[in-house]
């Protein structure tokens, strides 16, 4: 999620350090960040903390434990009351299953126009266009607090026995919806939809897309304002089958707390009162069944058993305070009433892990492992695999893994991936075969002069799996049965040597060669320097490959790949380096044969 630092200043009385002071403590306690650009972050939001850090509010909660500054205001410290209730909204919820709360508020006499110039400011910050004020409301509190929110136009509804009806039901067979993006959307039995409850006209896909019918347009004056908790697993199958994704999917397949909802729908109908007037008539909330807040207890002993720590019970109460838990002690014991919104503090681990990002798990020291009792069990067919491997790397194999699928075989796969290859293989033979035809065009690109590769796999033969050692090179492929035999020195498994990693390019590559005349008392790596010198970024491998020396001169020839790491190349690019490679060469001169 984006975010804004001066959007998130608006949470403090206290001024936060520079976008890149706040990327370093939300990297180290909390999110990585995937970059910041005009002082917005890019915070990363793990899965288990969607729920309640998609928003300004949950990363502002962070900010504050990790850098122990209170906030200003948290809009879920009292509680939401909205008030007054209307009998002219009713709510049904058909589907409690899906749908946890629903709450409505009707409003009428509004005026829908552009957004102040402040708000239009802060949507940018999300990369959102402004559309209209009450719409621009509905985002900016679905970022701010995390809650996905809606609006429909009221007189173009059924007014019926005094009542407008919302309807919150699954779809019916066949059933369509033209949605505000002017495309038709066949829906299924699965999916949750708002409906007119007097009608049974659909309004919108629940949580996903609103209907073109119930849409905000400039001659728009009453509104049916909604806010509602809909079932995350469910809401994503939907967004998934009709591949619409939009930030309020984000946040509701991350299931969030019922309780929000209601915090959501107080702010959103204050701000829509206070950008586009009207009169607030009442609520209307549907609420099936009622969120029990977790009780989590946690001790010392478990603490630091866990993190390798020394804390004392003041430096965990000191944790909870700044996280704004509320808790009790009972001697050396913590007992944590969770959070409405924190739906991932359930059992003691949880809160132990709380503890151990807030203090940093920087701060915790280092300490060697003990040494285990009795030596550790070695499977023998890994011991074979895991020498056998260091005996052929040695000698220059390169290991390969290929399908474990074939087109025949003995044993069929009772779920065949699109009817493509649907037995399980007899041998390693045909997958090496491929493997070694296709590492031959980029022999250069590896600077190989031999292809050497093998595989270590399962064969299905005869309902047996077998584990087979197959090799391919100049000699042609081949392959034997690994034989998983135990050695008195099988602890003495090697280790990688590798200290980096560095990735391939996807691009072609493009292979030229140059052979010189130079004085004999000329070094190959001389003249490699010079060719370097003038051929640019883009030559990523060299090598000599030929010599011999006639009379006072002797002859290099080497071998040049060209590749990029970010687009194909052209003959002209690396013409262009040859001719500098060319003018270089001759400045010593050297004569290129």
């Amino acid at each position: 999620m984006k975010i804004s630092r001066d959007w998130l200043q608006t949470y403090f009385e206290t001024p936060l350090p520079d976008a890149e002071a706040l990327a370093d403590s939300l990297t180290f306690h909390a999110f990585e960040i995937d970059g910041i650009e005009n002082d917005v972050l890019d915070v990363k939001i793990t899965a288990n903390r969607g729920h309640d850090c998609l928003s300004y509010r949950g990363i502002a909660k962070e900010v504050s434990a990790i850098l122990n500054i209170p906030l200003k205001a948290d809009p879920f410290t009292s509680p939401p009351e909205l008030l007054p209730q209307t009998p002219e909204l009713r709510i049904t919820i058909d589907s409690p299953e899906h749908c946890g709360r629903y709450i409505g508020c009707l409003v009428r006499g509004a005026k829908i126009g552009p957004s102040p110039e402040w708000l239009v400011k802060r949507l940018a910050a999300q990369g959102q266009h402004s559309i209209n004020n009450v719409v621009d409301a509905a985002n900016f509190i679905m970022f701010d607090i995390g809650q996905p929110l809606h609006a429909f136009d009221a007189k173009k509804r059924t007014f019926k026995d005094g009542a407008y009806a919302i309807a919150v039901r699954l779809a019916h067979t066949g059933e369509k919806l033209t949605a505000l993006d002017d495309k038709e959307y066949a829906l299924t039995e699965s999916m949750l939809m708002i409906a007119d409850g007097n009608t049974d006209e659909p309004l919108g896909i629940a949580g996903v897309k609103g209907g073109k019918e119930s849409g905000i347009w400039n001659d728009t004056t009453d509104l049916i304002l909604e806010s509602a908790n809909f079932n995350g697993p469910s809401l994503r199958k939907t967004a998934r089958t009709l591949r619409l994704r939009t930030d309020a999917v984000q946040r509701f397949e991350q299931v969030l707390s019922p309780e929000v909802a209601a915090y959501g729908m107080q702010a959103f109908a204050k701000l829509v009162q206070e950008l586009a007037g009207g009169e607030i008539v009442g609520f209307a909330d549907a609420y099936p069944g009622r969120l029990e807040h977790a009780t989590v207890s946690v001790s010392l002993e478990q603490t630091n058993a866990v993190l390798g720590t020394s804390l004392t019970v003041a430096d965990i109460e000191n944790v909870f305070t700044r996280l704004g838990f509320m808790y009790s002690r009972h001697s050396d014991a913590l007992t944590v009433v969770a959070p409405f919104e924190r739906l991932d503090i359930r059992i003691p681990e949880d809160l132990i892990e709380e503890i151990g990002r807030i203090i940093g798990y920087d701060k915790i020291e280092a300490v060697e492992l003990p040494a285990t009792p009795t030596p550790a069990n070695i499977n023998a067919s890994f011991y074979a695999s895991e020498n056998k491997r260091a005996e052929l790397m040695a000698q220059g194999y390169s290991e390969v893994l290929t399908s474990v699928f074939a087109e025949k075989g003995e044993r069929a796969v009772a779920n065949k991936i699109e009817g493509v290859r649907p037995f399980m293989r007899t041998t390693l033979i045909d997958g090496l075969k491929d493997a070694y035809v296709r590492n031959m065009h980029n022999k250069d690109v590896l600077c190989l002069d031999e292809i050497k590769l093998f595989e270590i796999g399962t064969v299905w033969r005869e309902d047996v799996e077998i584990i087979m050692l197959g090799m391919a090179d100049k000699s042609g492929v081949r392959q034997e049965m690994l034989n998983p035999v135990m050695s008195d020195s099988y602890e003495n498994l090697s280790t990688s040597l590798a200290t980096r990693y560095v990735s391939f390019s996807r691009y072609p590559a493009i292979v030229r060669d140059i052979a010189l005349w130079v004085p004999q008392r000329t070094t190959p790596e001389s003249v490699l320097e010079n060719i370097r010198k003038h051929a640019g970024e883009l030559l990523v491998r060299d090598w000599k490959f030929d010599e011999f020396a006639k009379g006072e001169r002797i002859s290099f020839a080497f071998r040049m790949v060209f590749q990029s790491m970010d687009r194909t190349l052209f003959d002209t690019d690396v013409q262009e380096r040859m001719d500098s490679i060319y003018n270089g060469v001759k400045e010593q001169g050297w004569e290129v044969r």
